[in-house]
């Protein structure tokens, strides 16, 4: 009996997220037994380059010193306590150093709970029930964040997926990339002076990576101010990954509130949410608003934050060579393609690097997502497993790029994902066409 089928004989569909059982490519999940580097092992040993990356948190890799020696020191003075403690007051300074916006912050435990925090804290402040977002941005698995979400949420039936029709009732979701269609849902009865906030990644990686075009975010801010109501940036995949500054410092833009997470910990579980202190003020104590749990700001997932974060403020030089890693494996793709004349976009931006299979410009929304060709993706997929590199079983995923990854190994991946091309063409009806 392999491992999946064990998996799937005592976890629920064999996995702990839907996007880890590979229904969008078919075939035999990957099952991993550890992580090294830039490289996944599978149990037979063998080595994989990895561009998952566990979806975005391991910017340094596979069990870095950093995040993987001296962890009995830190776990003897107490993994979890229940009040308090010095560590989390410095990891939140530092924080708002280097995001200004976050004037006050709270520590949550995964992003989907920082999401939901921010999200609650808006209501109050505004005194509104409605939160409007867009299609193809993913904020986590709750109730008003997952129909019409990026990422593995294929929620098109609200119903059956667990969600009832009293939380699609204060919910909008439009375009991205749209102002247009941001001005008609904020037109809709159930949104029209009733929407609380707008929540947005300020740059998306959850339907592939795409980019805000010039004036759409700017356009956002006017909007919500017209109408009352807050802007929040979700950027659990940007924040250390794109840098320090995060997208708002890159993209010159100043949200009422933020969420953090992923890349926080450093692959353990630690996120935050924070803003403007007046919004924050809503937060009990000593406003109405409950948010919180045990493991919030646990001293070992923070220690762990502290190490991260010291690393990449001692070490910019390391967002240079990620992003000259990504810049070459863009370019060698694109050269790839050009070479076989198949009109797909590639896109880069620092160590996260993205294309799918369809024709024309780069992904702007989430109608284009849908466009691309899901079959030729999932034969790509098996081809580049079988060739050793590890790519996310699903089309909305990205490649990412860590400190760890090397210039053999882009060089490896390129020559596997020309051999792929190469291969899928030459069968016949295949998939790359």
């Amino acid at each position: 009996m392999n491992l999946f089928t064990r998996a799937a004989g005592a976890i629920a569909g064999g996995v702990d997220s839907p996007v880890r059982a590979g229904a969008a490519v078919g075939g035999e999940p990957f099952v991993q037994a550890r992580g090294e580097g830039p490289y996944a092992f599978d149990a037979a040993g063998r080595r994989y380059v990895d561009y998952v990356m566990a979806y975005g948190p391991l910017l340094l890799g596979h069990a870095h010193p950093l995040v993987s020696r001296g962890l009995d020191e830190i776990a003897a003075r107490g993994a979890v306590f229940g009040s308090t403690h010095e560590d989390e007051i410095v990891l939140a300074e530092r924080i708002r150093s280097h995001l200004p916006s976050m004037e006050r912050l709270r520590f949550a435990t995964t992003g989907t709970e920082a999401v939901m925090g921010a999200i609650r804290v808006a209501r109050a402040f505004t005194g509104r029930p409605a939160i409007v977002r867009f299609a193809g941005n993913y904020h986590g698995h709750s109730d008003v964040a997952l129909l019409g979400a990026g990422a593995s949420a294929h929620t098109e039936d609200a119903v059956r997926a667990g969600i009832p029709p009293a939380a699609l009732g204060d919910l909008g979701i439009a375009r991205y990339n749209d102002l247009d269609d941001l001005d008609r849902v904020l037109a809709l009865p159930s949104t029209r002076g009733r929407t609380a906030a707008i929540i947005l990644e300020p740059i998306v990686g959850n339907m592939g990576l795409v980019l805000p075009e010039d004036g759409f975010l700017a356009g956002v801010f006017a909007r919500a101010r017209a109408a009352g109501a807050l802007v929040i940036f979700d950027e659990v995949i940007t924040w250390l990954r794109l840098g320090v500054e995060g997208a708002q410092g890159r993209l010159g833009f100043r949200p009422d509130l933020t969420v953090l997470g992923k890349n926080l910990g450093g692959g353990y579980p630690l996120a935050a949410f924070g803003g403007r202190a007046d919004v924050m003020a809503e937060l009990a104590p000593p406003g109405a608003v409950f948010a919180g749990g045990t493991h919030a700001g646990n001293p070992f997932s923070i220690a762990i934050g502290l190490r991260v974060l010291d690393f990449f403020e001692r070490h910019p030089e390391a967002y240079a060579r990620m992003r000259e890693l990504a810049e070459r494996l863009a370019q060698g793709i694109r050269e790839i393609l050009a070479h076989l004349e198949l009109n797909y976009a590639v896109v880069a931006l620092e160590s996260i690097v993205d294309f799918k299979f369809r024709p024309g410009p780069p992904t702007r929304n989430y109608d284009d997502q849908a466009r691309a060709d899901a079959a030729a993706y999932a034969a790509y997929y098996h081809a580049m497993r079988e060739r050793g590199v590890l790519l996310p079983p699903s089309q909305n995923e990205v490649m990412f790029l860590s400190t760890a990854h090397t210039p053999a190994d882009v060089e490896v991946t390129l020559a596997a994902a020309e051999d792929t091309f190469l291969a899928l063409r030459e069968r016949a009806g295949g998939a790359v066409r």
